[in-house]
C-alpha cells in the first residue's frame, strides 16, 4: 500500500486506496529488440477521471523502472522499501531482497525530490487547485495543503536521520491530520509551517550534518538487480 494508508493520514470515507507494486521483466523483453513494457496501470475510475472513495489505483514498474525512479528518490517509489509489514500486500523472497536495498538506493537527492514535490503542491495550493468542494468547505485545499507539509516533515526526517518512517511519527502525524480535516483554519499558518521545516531542512543539508550520501550507491543497486533479473529467469550467474 501506497497514498494516504501508508502515511497513516488516510480519513476514512475520504481517500481513494493506492497500491504499487515492482515486477521482473521477462528476458525477451529486456533483450529483445522491442520496447520493453516499464509499467502497467489499473484503475477503478477510467484513465483521466478522479479517484474517490473506495476507488483502488495500481501501478506495478519494471525492476530496472522502479530503481531508476528510486535511486533518483522519486518519494512515492521509496515508499515500498520503507512500508511496514501490515502495508506489504505481497512479498517474494525477491522482494525483500529489494527492501533490504534502502539504504543503498537512499541519498541526498531524495531530500532535494522531496523539496520539489513539495514545491509542487505549494504551487498548486496557492494557485488553482482542483478541488474546489473543499476550497468552499474550509477556505482552502486542506488536502493538497496536507500532501505539502507530509513532504516537508518527511523531507526532514530524511535529510537528519537518513530514513523513511512509515506510517508517519505521531506528533508529524497528528499535525498533518489535523490540515487534512480543516482543524487550521488559515492557509497562510500552513504555509509558515511549511516554510519553517524547509528552513530547517536547508539548515541540515548546509550544515553537511546529514548522514545521506550525496548519491546513491549505483554499484550495489546495479549488481543485485543484474543477479536479480538472471535468478528470475533461471540463468546461472
Amino acid at each position: 500500500m501506497v497514498g494516504s494508508g501508508v502515511h497513516g493520514i488516510a480519513i476514512p470515507g475520504t481517500d481513494d486506496h493506492d497500491e504499487m507494486g515492482v515486477f521482473v521483466e521477462p528476458a525477451r523483453d529486456v533483450l529483445g529488440v522491442g520496447n520493453p513494457l516499464q509499467h502497467f496501470v489499473f484503475r477503478t475510475q477510467p484513465e483521466g477521471a478522479r479517484s474517490g472513495p473506495g476507488d483502488t489505483d495500481l501501478v506495478s514498474y519494471g525492476l530496472r523502472k522502479y530503481l531508476g525512479l528510486a535511486t533518483k528518490g522519486n518519494p512515492t517509489a521509496l515508499l515500498p522499501l520503507y512500508a511496514p509489514a501490515e502495508s506489504v500486500l505481497v512479498c517474494t523472497p525477491l522482494g525483500a531482497e529489494l527492501r533490504s536495498l534502502a539504504p543503498a538506493v537512499l541519498s541526498r537527492r531524495a531530500v532535494d525530490r522531496f523539496l520539489g514535490y513539495l514545491g509542487a503542491q505549494r504551487r498548486r495550493l496557492l494557485g488553482r487547485p482542483n478541488r474546489p468542494e473543499l476550497v468552499a468547505r474550509h477556505g482552502y485545499d486542506v488536502k493538497y495543503a496536507s500532501h505539502a507539509l507530509r513532504l516537508a516533515y518527511q523531507g526532514l526526517e530524511l535529510a537528519e536521520h537518513g530514513r523513511l518512517t512509515l506510517p508517519m511519527p505521531d506528533r508529524e502525524r497528528e499535525r498533518v491530520l489535523a490540515v487534512k480535516r480543516g482543524e487550521v483554519a488559515e492557509l497562510a499558518e500552513v504555509v509558515r509551517e511549511i516554510e519553517t521545516v524547509e528552513a530547517a531542512i536547508a539548515a541540515v543539508l548546509d550544515s553537511g550534518r546529514t548522514p545521506l550520501p550525496a548519491e546513491p550507491d549505483v554499484a550495489t543497486v546495479t549488481a543485485w538487480a543484474a543477479d536479480a533479473h538472471r535468478r528470475n529467469w533461471g540463468w546461472a550467474a
